[in-house]
């Protein structure tokens, strides 16, 4: 029996969507509002969910409270109020920070911790917007 169990986690953040090779004009039709030369911001909404058997003692997949603490330290502490293309050290540099690769960089962020707590990382979804989310799978 699997059981899946889902954490939310927000975090705010500032990137730019660039290629140094095209125009201004290319960079801004492609990219739109965030190929602003200044940056440009989201509220994001980060959920990571779980999968395993609940402890036949506790009932837990894994202790929750230990999820929150890996989110915290690992992920929003690293994300929030940073400057996606500059601050983040599991992003790599030259990378777009497109929310579709942070899905992928902070799965490969948490993945062993999860692992090591007793469960296995089932899915990364981030809304970059209410109208807009990537999901990753480990695929």
């Amino acid at each position: 029996m699997k059981v899946y169990l889902t954490r939310r986690e927000r975090f705010n953040a500032a990137h730019k969507l660039w290629v140094e090779d095209w125009s201004e004009e290319q960079n801004k039709e492609v990219f739109g509002k965030c190929s602003n030369k200044n940056w440009h911001g989201h509220n994001y909404d980060l959920f990571v969910t779980v999968k395993g058997a609940p402890d036949p003692v506790t009932g837990f997949i894994m202790n929750v409270k230990d999820l929150s603490k890996i989110l915290k330290r690992r992920v929003v502490d690293k994300l929030d109020h940073s400057n996606l293309n500059m601050d983040v050290d599991f992003i790599p540099k030259g990378i777009q920070p497109t929310t579709e690769n942070l899905v992928v960089f902070i799965w490969r962020e948490i993945e062993e911790e999860i692992k090591e707590n007793g469960a296995e990382l089932h899915c990364v979804k981030l809304y970059e917007t209410e109208n807009i989310f990537a999901e990753y799978y480990g695929e």
